[in-house]
């Protein structure tokens, strides 16, 4: 517990080499193709499959960015084999969205993304 606890205060104070609890993954092309479906979702601006797809994102955690609240909204990225919306999701920021994370742990880590254009 206390080895848990003393990496996530490395991750807070961005001692861990990625910045604030987030990591750069880089371009979409490097996310599971599931992800490619969700973001083509919110390019287009929907249909959403998921009640909660495009609800706000109140960044309870504090690993993105601070913003106001209603920046961020989530979108769920489905799990292969998962009964339920699974735990994968993306978090776009801005209306349109200008920035995007991807979570695969429900919301305990995000990483960075840059949508294919």
């Amino acid at each position: 517990m206390l080895v848990r606890l003393f990496a996530l205060l490395l991750l807070c104070l961005g001692l861990a080499g990625c910045g604030p609890a987030t990591s750069d993954a880089g371009r979409a092309a490097d996310l599971p193709p599931e992800a490619h479906a969700t973001l083509a979702l919110i390019a287009r601006g929907g249909p959403y499959p998921y009640r909660k797809d495009g609800t706000v994102f109140q960044n309870r955690e504090g690993l993105l960015p601070k913003a106001e609240r209603g920046y961020y909204r989530e979108f769920t990225v489905p799990t292969p084999g998962a009964q339920n919306r699974g735990a994968r999701r993306i978090v776009a920021g801005g209306t349109p969205p200008e920035v995007f994370y991807y979570t695969e742990d429900h919301y305990r880590s995000f990483r960075r993304i840059t949508p294919a254009p």
